[in-house]
């Protein structure tokens, strides 16, 4: 028989730094440093920079708000306790709008690394994107301590392979590679900073985890300092071989870490790094599933889905019942993606414009919350700054905004 008790509360700040790192490099350090390198050159580099720099509030914001008020809800608790259940709800159900599109192309990208080491088609690499999904809710239901553990080893794996990377690869910068540095203009730095918002996607997971914490007070400031700083130096570094190197200029920017490895190794080296482009992608489907499954059973808790959604598994503790939703969802979205051939870039755009509403919902909220007055500047700045990147976003904001219309519309009792 289900529980409806609490979630055990077992994760510590090493196991939250791995699980806010996996949850933040993921699928956006193999693609995106080429992607924004094409569309802005070399100026991509500042787009990293900046956008770093934008997070740095937010992430003040979040810790404050997920240590000060543990709750498995997250930013959607934090909309409804600032501003009533409507905005509470409509935080939510953006975020689940919003997952199934980016899911399933994170998992995508992890398989396009692996079968081109292989030579495998579409087909095979949608069945490999299932077969990752799969593995991560099967982990997520067992409970929240073996998923931190193996979440832990995964992550430091993967940053000592992009170490490795980033040193073997110095020696391909070239100073030509950085002029002119500016070939687009300012307006393709802001646009690309929209886009780059889906590589600082994850820090706001850590609240959805943060009734699972055994300090939560102490641990979650922990881990998200110990994260920001580790995934900034990656995100540079990995950027700046990217750009320096000049590997965005020519092939496939999917699997433009591959091309990059094999500037200095050869092919060995490249099955290495193709590798990873899969174990890489598995973290943030890992922490994400994680997540979302913890939001969607707060929610349940608070009658806003069916209550089956708010049991625990009698064994594990676990949100059981999200976490099976998760199957037919996202092998659905799988299926689509490969029967209509659809294009990544916009199955990343559409989630990174619909986050930033929801983060500028979410800061917003802590700003109006928090009784610390660092914190509510916190919260003030990054909430203009998120909506600031929102307006660069281009046709992907209309999601999000006919998402919210439409919510507004359907429950505007709740908000009027």
């Amino acid at each position: 028989m289900a529980s409806s008790g609490e979630l055990k509360k077992s994760i510590t700040w090493l196991q939250g730094t791995a699980m806010t790192i996996g949850a933040v490099i993921g699928a956006g350090i193999l693609v995106l440093p080429a992607i924004a390198a094409d569309i802005a050159g070399p100026a991509s580099l500042a787009s990293w920079l900046l956008m770093g720099l934008i997070s740095l509030p937010m992430l003040a914001a979040i810790a404050q708000m997920s240590s000060r008020y543990p709750n498995s809800g997250g930013i959607a608790a934090y909309a409804q306790q600032a501003f009533g259940p409507g905005m509470g709800r409509l935080a939510g159900f953006l975020i689940f709008s919003a997952m199934p599109i980016g899911l399933p192309p994170t998992a995508l990208i992890g398989a396009n690394y692996l079968c081109s080491l292989f030579g495998w088609g579409t087909g095979a690499a949608h069945i490999a994107a299932g077969a990752l999904i799969l593995t991560a809710v099967a982990l997520n239901l067992r409970g929240i301590e073996l998923s931190g553990k193996s979440q832990l080893f995964i992550v430091s794996v993967i940053l000592l392979i992009l170490i490795f990377v980033v040193l073997s690869s110095l020696a391909e910068i070239r100073p030509a590679n950085f002029t002119p540095f500016l070939p687009h203009g300012l307006g393709a730095v802001g646009h690309t900073m929209s886009l780059l918002f889906f590589a600082f996607l994850g820090w706001e997971m850590i609240g959805h985890l943060a009734e699972e914490f055994k300090d939560p007070r102490r641990d979650i400031p922990l881990s998200l300092g110990a994260a920001y700083v580790i995934v900034n130096i990656v995100y540079l570094a990995i950027a700046l071989v990217v750009v320096g190197s000049g590997v965005y200029k020519s092939g496939n920017p999917n699997i433009a870490m591959v091309s990059l490895i094999k500037l200095r190794w050869g092919e060995p080296a490249a099955v290495l790094v193709g590798l990873l482009g899969f174990v890489v992608c598995y973290c943030p489907v890992h922490t994400y599933i994680a997540g979302f499954s913890r939001l969607f059973y707060a929610q349940a808790r608070e009658g806003y889905f069916p209550k089956c959604f708010g049991e625990l598994h009698p064994l594990y503790g676990t949100p059981f019942r999200a976490l099976q939703l998760f199957v037919p969802l996202n092998l659905s979205l799988l299926f689509l993606s490969w029967a209509l051939s659809w294009d990544l870039k916009p199955l990343l755009g559409i989630p990174s414009a619909t986050f930033l509403l929801v983060y500028t919902i979410g800061m917003f909220s802590a700003a109006k919350v928090l009784p610390v007055r660092s914190g509510r500047i916190c919260g003030l700045l990054s909430g203009t700054l998120s909506l600031a990147v929102f307006a660069f976003s281009g046709w992907y904001m209309l999601f999000p905004l006919s998402v919210a219309l439409y919510f507004v519309v359907r429950y505007k009792k709740e908000f009027f």
